[in-house]
């Protein structure tokens, strides 16, 4: 098999992958039916992902280094409102690019978060790093619960694909990164 040929074969069994753990759930799917979906064998897909769990794997290690890449990039540079917008753009951006991997995080969170143990502390420090960062050099609490709700005010909107229909990305980005600057600009205490 080709190395263009193997890539291409990769990529189908992951689109397919991605629709059948988003319609039917992660543990519910057999390699079976990836495969017959792929209209490979099952051995030939055993041959690109050994087992289901490097399959999940797969599918979740882009996202996760895009992600850690916006948050280097974060950490590299100041922390000032222009500085602030471009980051939560890379972070919208890269949930939109990853839209349907990250749906799988809401809909079969208990499905896939026991496959994907050892993507989990990554995730969670990459996570933990991009929330300090949000809120700021020496932050108040209110500037660190301003970030853990902007964390969750993107991840909610763009993993809750179903309900957005076939909103625009455009209008879904332009959306959320004025949202998020809102929270995080909030009012201060006593104001």
């Amino acid at each position: 098999m080709t190395l263009d040929v193997a890539g291409a074969t990769r990529d189908r069994i992951r689109d397919e992958a991605i629709v059948l753990f988003s319609d039917r759930g992660y543990a519910t799917t057999s390699l079976r039916e990836i495969a017959d979906r792929v209209g490979i064998t099952k051995a030939s897909l055993y041959y690109h992902f050994p087992s289901k769990q490097d399959l999940l794997v797969a599918i979740v290690r882009p996202l996760l280094t895009q992600w850690r890449d916006v948050v280097t990039d974060a950490e590299s540079g100041p922390h000032t409102p222009a500085d602030v917008r471009r980051i939560l753009r890379r972070c919208v951006d890269t949930m939109l690019a990853h839209r349907a991997v990250a749906g799988l995080f809401l809909r079969d969170t208990a499905g896939i978060l026991p496959a994907l143990a050892p993507l989990v502390g990554d995730l969670v420090e990459t996570n933990s790093r991009l929330r300090d960062w949000l809120a700021g050099p020496t932050p108040s609490a209110i500037a660190r619960i301003r970030a853990v709700a902007v964390l969750e005010l993107l991840r909610a909107a763009l993993t809750a694909g179903a309900t957005l229909g076939d909103v625009p990305d455009d209008l879904v980005r332009r959306t959320l990164l004025e949202s998020a600057e809102l929270v995080l600009a909030g009012r201060e205490e006593g104001a």
